[in-house]
């Protein structure tokens, strides 16, 4: 056993004696982090706020709906603990579960600006958005992120992957914007499950049977290697509970530390990151080191795609900025700002060193350059009394699956990116998402669903989802034709814009003659859209929380609404 294990220093009596972290349930862990005699759990079992989705489709729900949110104390500083538990549909991010968690987040945040600082820590172990409940596990995960960067500034947001699960989907976006982030050995962190990338990008992509591989690109001590984690701690209750309370005592960190916030780290990191010289995980250990500050090597200056490819994203970015100029910030990674608002598209690039990113995915270098952008617009303006808005034309088939976007850290790049558009909406830039196209998975969680507003068109082609449909189907155990059988009851779980609606996230429905060729009138009809989402983005609320108050949304989010009730009720122990 050498120095360089986190093992190091135990006699085998202590190795014997410890207490594991990972064996224990999701209230058993939160138990062992909290003061003795201090937990206290919020919207528990007996309060029997349970999933409506999930009994229709014979699944038996969990009555916490598999997520506990315990008060208490970390060494006498109030905290709020988000433990998922990864006995119930592999730790799956839903409408219940997932309100109230970034409920919990809001609620902290409250009291600390109120004067009494209440950290949270999440307990991460997901496999991201539960796909029975598809879109409204997506927007969860927006939610919480959201939630989680309004606590962020005010008091210290903790997270701890431990096993088995790991941390995947978007709520790996979430760890990403943790203060600190603790591991362990046994952990595993990403963007895309190794299945979901075999399924997507084939065998030679991702192995997931190959263990070896996984925890090579995945694991906790890759992760801590290469600065994408934190603290490596050993399965230890009484170790990791020592690293919960030197997180909570290290307080907040100062305005542009927090991993996130970094651009200038994650921009010189993947300047030296060639996918064509087949680097292998231990390379990035070279490469970047675990260190917080630039590596070496300046970034190299875009080039432009040759013969690039019509889309609806290209087309209606053009449409949208009318006169302006349309500038690359990188080739896939479209830009034209006019006096009043920057336009932002993702688009294909033929030419992308990340190949798996070629056809208009959100991959690790449109992560960036997204940031990038927005962040140019909030400097630009932070003295300006009128903030100019930013409009997401969002066309994007996902996320890219790929062994090399993930051994970047594709989760952490969308972090940055969901910083940035957070950051703009809170100093009051209006967000607009305008959805011409697909919006799936992680890479509309990146690239439009931190919006105030939301506009999609009601056209052919138009489709909002957490994951590909076969990708779906295999991670559910369902064929494709029983998912788009469920999907006629379980509206969650439909791919037409039009069921997603009934949820409560869109502020308009867009009629056009032709979503691919747009007549004047189709573009004169969406810009004013546009300018009617700006108008009420300024006239606030600044958070998410107009998605609770829709019309839609009271009979789409039920569930949702009464979470927040009852957490609000119950956080002082009213109720």
């Amino acid at each position: 056993m050498t120095e360089a294990t986190p093992l190091a220093g135990q006699t085998w009596q202590e190795l014997l004696a410890r207490r594991s972290f990972i064996e224990l349930d999701a209230l058993g862990r939160a138990a062992a982090l909290l003061d003795p005699g201090t937990l206290r759990v919020l919207s528990g079992p007996f309060d029997r706020l349970e999933s409506p989705w999930l009994e229709p489709q014979g699944i038996t729900p969990q009555a916490d709906d598999g997520t506990v949110i315990a008060r208490g104390a970390v060494d006498g500083k109030p905290v709020v603990i988000a433990a998922i538990e990864q006995g119930f549909l592999g730790g799956g991010t839903g409408e219940v579960s997932g309100a109230k968690i970034s409920q919990a987040l809001l609620l902290a945040a409250a009291d600390s600006r109120a004067g009494t600082p209440t950290a949270a820590v999440i307990l991460f172990e997901t496999g991201g958005v539960r796909l029975q409940e598809a879109n409204l596990g997506l927007n969860a995960v927006a939610e919480i992120c959201s939630a989680l960067l309004d606590l962020r500034p005010h008091a210290p947001v903790i997270g701890v992957v431990a096993g088995t699960v790991g941390s995947f989907g978007g709520m790996s976006i979430a760890a990403g914007l943790c203060t600190r982030l603790i591991v362990t050995p046994q952990a595993r962190i990403g963007l895309n499950g190794p299945a979901v990338i075999e399924q997507e990008g084939g065998i030679d992509e991702f192995d997931s049977r190959d263990h070896i591989l996984i925890w090579a690109i995945d694991g906790g001590e890759q992760r801590h290697a290469i600065g994408l984690a934190d603290d490596l701690v050993p399965d230890d209750a009484d170790r990791l509970r020592t690293a919960v309370i030197d997180a909570v005592n290290a307080g907040v960190p100062r305005a542009g530390h927090h991993r996130s916030e970094r651009l200038d780290v994650l921009a010189s990191r993947l300047a030296v990151l060639n996918p064509a010289d087949a680097p292998t995980p231990r390379d990035l250990r070279t490469l970047w080191g675990a260190s917080r500050e630039p590596a070496p090597a300046p970034a190299t200056a875009p080039v432009a795609a040759l013969d690039p490819p019509a889309t609806r994203g290209r087309t209606w970015l053009a449409a949208l900025s009318g006169t302006a100029t349309v500038q690359p910030v990188i080739p896939s990674v479209l830009s034209a700002t006019t006096a009043d608002a920057r336009y932002l598209a993702v688009v294909p690039d033929p030419d992308n060193r990340f190949y798996r990113a070629r056809e208009g995915q959100v991959g690790v270098t449109e992560s960036l350059a997204l940031a990038q952008a927005v962040h140019d617009i909030v400097h630009g303006d932070r003295h300006a009394q009128h903030k100019r808005a930013v409009i997401a034309i969002v066309d994007l088939p996902s996320q890219a699956y790929g062994r090399y976007e993930e051994m970047a850290g594709l989760h952490q790049a969308m972090a940055a990116a969901t910083d940035a558009y957070h950051r703009a909406r809170v100093a009051g830039h209006p967000i607009v998402a305008v959805v011409v196209g697909t919006a799936l998975s992680g890479g509309f969680l990146t690239h439009g669903l931190q919006a105030n507003q939301i506009l999609a068109l009601d056209a052919p082609g138009v489709e909002i989802h957490a994951m590909h449909k076969e990708a779906a189907a295999k991670i559910t155990l369902r064929s494709v034709a029983e998912l788009d059988e469920l999907a006629k009851t379980i509206v969650p779980m439909s791919y037409r814009v039009e069921d997603w609606a009934k949820l409560g996230f869109c502020d308009g429905l867009l009629t056009v003659a032709d979503a691919d060729n747009p007549t004047p009138d189709d573009v004169a009809s969406v810009a004013a859209a546009v300018t009617a989402a700006i108008q009420r983005a300024r006239r606030g609320p600044f958070d998410l929380s107009n998605r609770l108050e829709s019309d839609a949304a009271v009979t789409g989010r039920r569930a949702s609404r009464a979470v927040r009730d009852l957490l609000a009720r119950q956080w002082e122990g009213a109720d």
